[in-house]
Formats: C-alpha cells, sequence, structure tokens
C-alpha cells in the first residue's frame, strides 16, 4: 500500500487517489539534490502538443514543446468560490490518464475542479468545475477561475529563465449566463444561482487558444468536448490481463497513456517528439539521446503507429545528408554534439523502421519526403533514403575496430562506458570496441535487411545481413565461460571478471547463445545481478559503492527490457518474475515511502545496497541528477509496454504471437485471449 494513496478508476479508467495530507505527513518530503528538499508530487499528463503537470496541491504546469523547451505555466490554476479553494493539501485529489481531479467541501457547496488534456493536439487544457448547493435552500455565489501565466524557457543544464509570454488566454465555454467570452487576463468571475440541492457545471480551456476564432461557441469546434476526449480515450488505450502478472490490467493502459501524452508536435522539424522528459528536458534542457524517442516509440508501433511513424520521422530530421545523428537537441532544438558522440544511434532508427513495416506492411511510407535538420541545408529525402544513409554512417564511418567489434567512439549505450572501462579516455576512444553494440547490430541488421530488400533495395539489404551474420560470430567467441564480455580497450578486456548486464540479453537475442547457453546464463543473472533485488536486474555485478550512471548498483529499465525479452524465448517464468519487479506495483510494495514509482519513475533506480534504495542517480558535482525530476521519463513507461509485448511473442518479422494465457488488445493489434 502506497503511503500517498491507492489506485482507483475514473470515467472508466485507470487512475489513483491521492489521499495524503503532504503538509503533516513527514514522508511526503523528498530531496531533489540540486534544489531545496520539497513536499510537492506531480505526474505528467498529456495529449499530443501539451503536458499538464498535475501535482498533490491541486496546481498545474503546462508545458509545450512545439517549437522550443518552453515552461507556459508553473504552479498555475485555482477555482474559488463561496471561501473555498482548489489549491488545498486537505483536498480529494485525483490523477487520471490525461486529467487531474481536485474535490473540496464546505459547509454549503462543494467544489469540484478537473484539468483534462483533450485529445489529439490541442495546446490547452479544458477545466469543468461541478459546483452543488448542500443548503436545502437556494444561493447566489460567484465562482472564479484563475491562471498565472509565468512562462520560461529551459537553458541548457542551468534551468528554466523567464520568457515572453506566448498568448495565453481562458475562455468561458458553457455555464455562464452570458454565454462564451475569453479573459486574456487568466481570470474569470461567474455568477451562479443555484436551486437548493442543485449543481451547475462550469466548463473553460485555458492556454494557447485559436486567434482567429470568434469567442463564441464555433471556436470551441476546433477541439473535442470533455466528454468526446474521455470517450476517445477509453477507445484509444489499450487493455490487458495476466494470469502471470494481474498488475498489467491496469498499468499497461495507464503506461500507454502516459507515454503518448509525452509526445509534442513539432513545429520546427515536423513529425512528434517523444524524449525522455525528466530531468533530462524538464530541467537540464535536452531533448536526448536521438536512441531514446526511437526507443519510446517502439511500443507505439503497436498501439499507435501513426504516432511511432511520426516518431521515426522526426528523429531522422535531426541529421544531416552523411546520415548522422547528433546526439540530442538543445532547448531550441538545434543539434547538440559537444557532449557525446556515441555509436549506437543509427541501429534504433532501423530498428524502429523495420518494426514498423513489419508490424503495418506500410512500405508506401519509407517513399515520403523527409527534411532533414535546417542546419545542414539539405533538401528532403525520401524516408527510405533516410536509412539507408544511416546504415551506411554506421557501417562505413563508426566501422568495427581490430578485433572486429563495431567501434565505441565515446559512449555505446552506456554514456559512461568509457570511464567505467579503465582505459585511458582517449585511447578507448580512437580504439574501443563495443561487443553490446555487435550484439545489438546482429539482430537490428538482418531485420533492417528484410526492409531494404522489400523497398527494392537487395544490395544494401544483402550488406546488412552479411554484416549482421559477421558480427554474430564474433559475439558468440566473446562467451568466457559464465558470461560475455562486454568490450575492447588497447591491450584490455572489459567485463571479464565482471558482469555488465547489457550485453547478456542482445547475446542471446542475436542468437549468439545457443538455447542452453541462453538458459544458463539467464539463471546466472538471477542469482547475481538480480539477486535480492525488487526492483530489476543491477547494471553491474558484482556490486560496489558505486551508483552513478555508468554503474553499478543501478536498475536501468532500457536493459531490463531486453532482459525480459530474451527470458522470454527461453525461460518464461523468469520473463514473468522479472516484468513484475519492472511494474509500479513492485516499486510501491517496496518503497511505498517513495514517490517516484508511484505512478511515474526515472529511467534508472538504485539497488537495495545502496544509501537511497528506490530513488535514482544524482551527478550533483557536475550538475546534473536525475533525483532532480525523478518522475516522467518515458523509459518507466514505454520499456515496460515493449517487455509485456515481446512476453506475448510480438516481435518484428517473428512468429504468429500467442499470449500464454495473457492478453492484450489494441486498435491494431490483439493477441491472447
Amino acid at each position: 500500500m502506497s503511503a500517498f494513496g491507492a489506485w482507483t478508476t475514473a470515467y472508466g479508467l485507470p487512475a489513483f487517489s491521492y489521499t495524503t495530507d503532504q503538509e503533516r505527513d513527514p514522508r511526503a518530503e523528498w530531496d531533489p539534490v540540486l534544489d531545496p528538499p520539497t513536499r510537492r508530487h506531480m505526474v505528467h499528463l498529456g495529449n499530443r502538443r501539451i503536458t499538464l503537470v498535475a501535482d498533490n496541491r491541486g496546481l498545474s504546469d503546462l508545458f509545450d514543446e512545439h517549437t522550443g523547451l518552453l515552461w507556459l505555466t508553473r504552479g498555475a490554476g485555482v477555482a474559488r468560490v463561496d471561501g473555498l479553494a482548489t489549491d488545498v493539501s486537505t483536498s480529494e485529489r485525483t490523477f487520471g490518464p490525461t486529467f487531474a481531479t481536485v474535490r473540496v467541501a464546505g459547509e454549503r457547496v462543494t467544489l469540484e475542479r478537473t484539468v483534462l488534456c483533450p485529445e489529439g493536439e490541442a495546446p490547452w487544457v479544458l477545466v469543468r468545475l461541478r459546483v452543488r448547493n448542500l443548503l436545502a435552500e437556494p444561493v447566489r455565489l460567484t465562482l472564479t477561475e484563475e491562471w498565472a501565466a509565468r512562462p520560461a524557457r529551459v537553458a541548457l543544464i542551468t534551468g528554466a529563465e523567464p520568457a515572453e509570454d506566448p498568448g495565453l488566454e481562458l475562455e468561458l465555454l458553457t455555464g455562464g449566463a452570458d454565454g462564451p467570452r475569453r479573459a486574456a487576463s487568466g481570470r474569470m468571475d461567474v455568477p451562479l444561482d443555484l436551486e437548493a440541492g442543485g449543481e451547475r457545471l462550469v466548463e473553460f480551456r485555458y492556454g494557447l487558444l485559436p486567434s482567429d476564432a470568434g469567442a463564441g461557441a464555433a471556436s470551441f469546434e476546433e477541439g473535442p468536448t470533455f466528454e468526446e476526449s474521455l470517450a476517445a480515450l477509453r477507445d484509444r488505450l489499450p487493455r490487458a490481463s495476466a494470469p502471470q502478472a494481474p498488475e498489467a490490467e491496469h498499468e499497461i493502459p495507464w503506461h500507454a497513456a502516459l507515454l503518448t501524452g509525452g509526445a509534442c508536435a513539432d513545429g520546427v522539424l515536423g513529425g512528434h517528439t517523444l524524449d525522455q522528459g525528466s530531468c533530462y528536458s524538464f530541467r537540464h534542457g535536452f531533448n536526448g539521446a536521438a536512441r531514446d524517442p526511437l526507443q519510446h516509440a517502439l511500443p507505439l508501433v503497436h498501439l499507435e503507429p501513426d504516432l511511432a511513424l511520426s516518431v521515426l520521422r522526426n528523429t531522422c530530421a535531426w541529421g544531416g545528408p552523411d546520415g548522422d545523428l547528433p546526439y540530442a537537441l538543445g532547448p531550441d532544438k538545434q543539434p547538440w554534439t559537444d557532449l557525446f558522440r556515441p555509436s549506437d544511434q543509427n541501429l534504433w532508427a532501423l530498428w524502429l523502421a523495420a518494426e514498423y513495416l513489419s508490424a503495418t506492411a506500410d512500405a508506401a511510407a519509407f517513399a515520403e519526403p523527409v527534411p532533414y535538420h535546417p542546419v545542414h541545408g539539405a533538401a528532403p529525402v525520401p524516408l527510405g533514403e533516410h536509412l539507408r544513409r544511416q546504415f551506411r554512417f554506421f557501417a562505413d564511418v563508426v566501422g568495427r575496430g581490430e578485433h572486429g567489434h563495431v567501434r565505441i567512439l565515446n559512449a555505446d549505450w552506456n554514456d559512461l562506458a568509457i570511464t567505467e572501462s579503465g582505459v585511458e579516455r582517449d585511447l578507448m576512444i580512437e580504439r574501443g570496441e563495443s561487443v553490446l553494440n555487435s550484439a545489438m547490430a546482429a539482430w537490428v541488421l538482418p531485420r533492417y535487411a528484410v526492409l531494404a530488400e522489400r523497398l527494392g533495395d537487395h544490395a544494401t539489404g544483402a550488406e546488412a545481413r552479411k554484416l549482421g551474420e559477421e558480427l554474430r560470430r564474433l559475439v558468440a567467441g566473446e562467451w568466457n565461460g559464465q558470461w560475455f564480455r562486454r568490450a575492447y580497450g588497447p591491450g584490455a578486456v572489459v567485463g571479464d571478471s565482471d558482469l555488465w548486464l547489457e550485453v547478456q540479453p542482445w547475446a542471446i537475442l542475436c542468437g549468439a547463445a545457443s538455447p542452453d547457453r541462453a538458459e544458463e546464463l539467464l539463471r546466472t543473472i538471477e542469482a547475481t545481478a538480480a539477486a535480492d533485488s525488487p526492483l530489476g536486474a543491477r547494471l553491474r555485478w558484482p556490486v560496489r559503492d558505486k551508483y552513478g550512471p555508468g554503474g553499478i548498483g543501478t536498475i536501468w529499465y532500457a536493459i531490463n527490457m531486453t532482459l525480459i525479452w530474451a527470458a522470454a524465448r527461453h525461460v518464461p517464468e523468469l520473463g514473468w518474475r522479472w516484468w513484475r519487479r519492472m511494474t509500479l506495483a513492485a516499486h510501491t510494495a517496496a518503497y511505498p515511502d517513495v514517490w517516484e514509482g508511484t505512478l511515474s519513475g526515472p529511467d534508472a533506480y538504485l539497488a537495495p545496497e545502496t544509501d537511497r534504495p528506490g530513488r535514482t542517480w544524482e551527478l550533483a558535482d557536475f550538475g546534473v541528477a536525475m533525483q532532480a525530476y525523478p518522475v516522467a521519463n518515458l523509459h518507466s513507461h514505454s520499456q515496460p509496454l515493449l517487455a509485456y509485448l515481446r512476453l506475448l511473442g510480438v516481435e518484428p518479422f517473428g512468429p504468429v504471437p500467442g499470449g500464454d494465457g495473457a492478453a492484450f488488445s489494441s486498435r491494431v493489434l490483439t493477441v491472447g485471449a
């Protein structure tokens, strides 16, 4: 049982009833490390344009990534009537998949306020107020809805800086005696006459409202109503059931809602962003790494394939005509290449493209033009050509080292692999090799080969297939009797004396391990890296007294996802056991007093033997910390979804999936009962 409340339903959807009085309960206080201790708990909700950050005080932040990382409001939005206000810690608070509700009661009236992100790409929120008269006589009241615009642009690393008001407006839609009207001030008073025991619904919308609409009912026709949005949401979210994991029934639709709610229509590059969020975007001001939106979109192929394709197109547009993808985009959507130059990013684009084609058979999508980032001044080319150039960049520029493995450059998936390798940095960057990326490429490239061949590029397909097979054989040779080695540097072998988790599932998935060896390795991981860990397997074993993001005592969603996938093929009972450790329910059971992990989470947790188990990493000496913003990382929503699908056998160009008693259904896919 969480210290903060319990799961429930609202409008026929999974929701969380927040019951703690955070002002009095000492368990509510937590330390963001880079900022003073706080009692604010929040969850990020959204549509395909705007993000609503709803908190335990009944207040809201609104965030828009359309042209840059922009806070529209911070800690705003309150309703008042008859001495009641919705921003009190003793109110009833409910967090839903795209909405948040606050209820307060007085001696004469009750007030319920719901803020909802409407379905679609509307850059505003809908606000529904329900006022009920508790008296046996009529009352005349004034209802006030008020928002304060506090726009701020997120600067790189240093945080938010004040920005000009982008033109936020409050519009009364229904419930007023004078009909619809707008207020640029963000405040509106509505007179109410309530009969004895009667109630009134009053509806507003707030945000970046269309400027060409009249101040009448016609303006509201440009977006769905409150009821239409909820009906569309119920229809859109997937359903799941699994006797092996009862949590799936409410967690799968919840994860789908919060994952898709992280998307934003991109007004600069086209398509939709789907970045990590959390400290990266909301605190430190960048969208990165490029692999992350691609990874987040993978389960969407089987839920909302149009959004998955849009994210693929958008992320390809980060790059240039040589096929290189920058590590990240800065807060102004400009390529940011100063920090890391990882060697794996093209693989994620090729993987997402193959997953999409396998699920949809939509070969025509790859003939549609996609731009390059404007800094390159290059003409758009078809999506399929983007991918071919990315393959060429991976094969020719990233290339391979003296052992034949993929070069590591200054990072692979693990941003701090160079530091943790023990090899001198410049030498490792120049000559280091990543067995991890060889194993991943050995799985990805044959699937990209299918795509290339279906698009008529048989030469590229044959080359990708040949390279993948060569890498698979090399990875098979990295078995040291207990696990697969991790990397090579000049005169050094990394991962011979300790287990680096990230390479192990990819070695299994690419076929470098026989079925017997795969089962042996998975059981070794359960007895070592996963032992006595309620949230999943640690990144390194044996554990040492270090937990940085490069790390040893950290548990990563992205790596546990591939581990569950590998187990699904060889030891399914382990796969289900590990999936349950990935759930929100598992975090709540192990760490009921920790807010992160209750409804959303970071990209990684600290293991039980660290000094802050169940929380997340910080590198305060470098001015960065996941703990500074430990929720709304989309790995915490995308990876449970993708792992669940893999447990049901959903794979690109794979066998017909089967549920083994578990089930999943979306608008485009049904598996199991």
